[in-house]
């Protein structure tokens, strides 16, 4: 985002503060977007919050059941072979 000169808003009764139009349309944040606010030593700091929150393996293995035979590690080979070969045909 390039600099320019600072732009200003208010904070209203309730602590709300509005984001200049020029920001939200740079930041594409639409009405309802929930950024994360950060107080560091220069300022607060605005952040687009992540969509999902970090997880662990550890959280989300074993949820998704599997209920077909493992496949061998032939089996893994030669369906990576058939692949490679399918997706090189017109080569």
């Amino acid at each position: 985002m390039p600099v320019h000169d600072p732009l200003t808003t208010t904070v209203s009764t309730n602590g709300q503060i509005v984001l200049p139009r020029p920001i939200r349309q740079t930041r594409q944040w639409r009405p309802g977007t929930k950024p994360t606010v950060e107080n560091t030593p220069e300022g607060v700091l605005l952040k687009a919050a992540p969509v999902l929150e970090e997880t662990s393996i550890a959280e989300v293995f074993g949820m998704l059941s599997w209920v077909a035979k493992s496949k061998s590690l032939e089996e893994m080979e030669a369906g990576i072979l058939a692949e490679a070969a399918r997706q090189h045909e017109g080569d």
